[in-house]
């Protein structure tokens, strides 16, 4: 992509996504993502109610009284997004493609971070880790990562969502809220052993707060009757013709996507990740807001 097209565009989704951040979600997202835990932020004199495991004993003995340790609630934190750059995000029959779906609500995200005065840090993956950029604040920081996310070129179309999520449990020392943006898009040698996501989830949220976000293309749930139609595997390139007449592929093909849902339901149940699923032709907006209340 030209450089002034890049600006452009960046520039575009940055007054769209900004504007979504400081007018919708600023109060919706401060209340669903908490800080790390309890920060230490005073010492104060016993009253009767105080739980005695908040006593400070050094400044008790001192003063030859009770006295208990005040916290406060750590409300910084620091977010990560995990964003799938395989080739299958390449998609779209309607008014978008999956990869710029996922860029908005990225983006989105990113200048709520900002509003809360969060560090955001991004992970590219596909089916190995494309690229890492660490945690920091400004937006500067979140312009270069819209940027990156607009003209990224992945090395492999292919995708493991499970490799990510170890990559980040080994990069991230310090808990972090995650949002792990995906089509979760997987070929059937992977995602047939759902049991992989599964373990790398269970032990990545017990570590850090993830939230799972799936964008997904309306045409992957419902096939049109229009006859025959070439189509072709965005990350393995296998092409083949379909015959979207008969009612029975189209049953087939709905029957499939809803049984893939349904193990990732699973999964997420399971490893108690939340999550919420949006297709390209509907508004993200609500998707996020109903899971921002979830959690709120």
């Amino acid at each position: 992509m030209e450089t002034s097209e890049l600006i452009k565009k960046v520039r575009k989704i940055e007054i769209k996504t900004r504007g979504l951040s400081s007018n919708i979600f600023a109060g919706q997202y401060h209340s669903a993502f908490r800080g790390r835990g309890m920060a230490f932020s005073e010492v104060r004199e016993y009253q009767f109610g105080d739980d005695v495991r908040d006593i400070d004993w050094n400044v008790t003995a001192r003063f030859h009284r009770p006295y208990v340790k005040i916290f406060e609630e750590e409300r910084e934190l620091t977010v990560m997004l995990l964003v799938d750059v395989s080739g299958s995000l390449d998609f779209g029959t309607t008014k978008q493609m999956k990869r710029d779906m996922v860029t908005e609500i990225a983006a989105t995200l990113a200048f709520s971070a900002i509003q809360n005065n969060d560090k955001i840090g991004v992970i590219f993956f596909s089916d190995r880790i494309e690229k890492y950029i660490p945690p920091k604040k400004g937006r500067k920081h979140i312009l270069y990562i819209i940027r990156e996310m607009l003209d990224f070129k992945s090395e492999s179309r292919r995708t493991d969502v499970s490799q990510a999520v170890e990559f980040l449990s080994q990069v991230m020392k310090r808990r972090c809220t995650t949002f792990l943006l995906s089509d979760f898009y997987e070929q059937p040698d992977v995602a047939a052993d759902g049991s992989k996501l599964e373990h790398a989830l269970t032990i990545g949220n017990r570590k850090h707060d993830i939230v799972a976000i799936q964008v997904y293309d309306p045409r992957a749930k419902t096939l049109p009757d229009i006859g025959l139609m070439k189509v072709r595997d965005a990350e393995t390139g296998h092409e083949m013709v379909i015959d979207t007449s008969s009612k029975k592929l189209r049953l087939a093909h709905t029957r499939y996507f809803m049984e893939r849902q349904a193990h990732l339901r699973d999964i997420f149940t399971k490893t108690n990740v939340d999550w919420t699923s949006v297709a390209t032709n509907e508004d993200y907006v609500k998707a996020l807001m109903v899971l921002f209340k979830q959690r709120g």
